[in-house]
């Protein structure tokens, strides 16, 4: 199990142990910090949920979408897709999908 992961299930499980206000707190700061501002990672190398490396972040669009080249490719990442994780911007998609989108 990558870090990443472990980390994941690690906050997953003690977000179901705090009390209905702390993890209603919790559920507002997470959201503040899913909106996450590509821009800040141009130049940085994006990562999948499971912690495996895509490719650097190539371009932002006007949208706050992530612009990378992935196998020779330009493809476009959705910032609702983006988040921050221990410095890292991750997306939730996987380079199957991202490959397939179109």
């Amino acid at each position: 199990m990558t870090a990443f992961a472990q980390i994941a299930l690690a906050f997953t499980l003690a977000a179901s142990a705090l009390p209905q206000a702390a993890a209603a707190a919790e559920a507002v700061q997470l959201s503040s910090s899913a909106a996450v501002s590509a821009a800040d990672y141009k130049g940085k190398m994006l990562y999948t949920a499971s912690g495996d490396r895509l490719a650097a972040v190539y371009r932002v669009a006007p949208d706050g979408a992530a612009q990378i080249i992935l196998n020779g490719k330009m493809v476009v990442v959705p910032a609702a897709s983006l988040a921050a994780a221990d410095g890292k911007l991750v997306t939730k998609l996987s380079k199957r999908d991202l490959l397939t989108a179109r």
